[in-house]
């Protein structure tokens, strides 16, 4: 992964307590569910991150991580891959 900074647009503001992280964050999967669609398997996050369920994620500067499901899933010894 490129570590490009991620430009924040002037109209984000989170009126969450606490602030969630912003998206450049270590953990700015931690952010808020503003827009939830499990059957399309994504949810948009109050910083402005889509998440997907196979923990992918599109930040807002248009940068994408890639999905980290099968890496989770062979971690977990009780788990199996499909």
């Amino acid at each position: 992964m490129i570590d490009t900074p991620i430009e924040h647009s002037a109209a984000y503001s989170c009126a969450h307590v606490p602030c969630c992280p912003t998206a450049d964050a270590v953990d700015h999967h931690a952010a808020h569910v503003v827009s939830a669609h499990p059957e399309q398997g994504w949810s948009l996050l109050c910083n402005g991150v889509v998440a997907f369920e196979d923990f992918g994620e599109l930040l807002p500067n248009g940068q994408s991580v890639a999905a980290r499901r099968a890496d989770l899933l062979l971690a977990s010894p009780h788990r199996r891959a499909s």
